[in-house]
């Protein structure tokens, strides 16, 4: 049995997600990685992701698990999306300071607009710290009119790249 590699995904460069982007100064700057049928990002939290002293806050937890869902949803099906509702199951406190994976599968796309998705939250001792489904919805090009030309366009060359 051959072990999967992980693919690198590569992101538009400048803009200000607070979870992605890599213009944002307090953002996480979340890199993403293919692997198999997920998308996967590691990250480890320190001081500034704190909630109760030595635990991420909740928001953040949830941040991350939505931006890895939205990832693989976008990286799999290479549309635009916008998260339509979650749901978070949080197991166990997320401790700062300790390397984190989250991982991220597309569960459902029979439904279009509509795709379903599922991410996770391991340390590298295979604990399981919160999980998520979500759900995602597909937006054409056009109703994006908030978003600048310059990054549609960077989207979809990133798309045109996704394996």
């Amino acid at each position: 049995m051959s072990e999967e590699q992980k693919v690198k995904i590569q992101k538009p460069q400048g803009h200000n997600c607070f979870a992605c982007g890599t213009a944002n100064p307090i953002g996480l700057n979340l890199q993403f990685y293919n692997l198999g049928n997920e998308v996967c990002s590691e990250i480890t939290l320190g001081k500034n992701h704190e909630g109760w002293e030595n635990m991420a806050h909740g928001g953040i937890v949830s941040t991350l698990l939505d931006e890895v869902m939205s990832w693989t949803v976008m990286y799999f099906k290479k549309i635009f999306l916008v998260t339509r509702k979650m749901d978070i199951k949080y197991i166990r406190p997320v401790l700062i300071g300790i390397p984190l994976t989250v991982k991220g599968k597309v569960l459902d796309d029979s439904e279009p607009p509509k795709i379903k998705a599922y991410a996770e939250i391991r340390d590298n001792e295979d604990h399981l710290f919160a999980t998520s489904t979500g759900e995602f919805v597909e937006l054409p090009e056009e109703k994006l009119s908030s978003v600048s030309e310059g990054l549609k366009k960077d989207m979809l060359s990133m798309f045109g790249k996704f394996g």
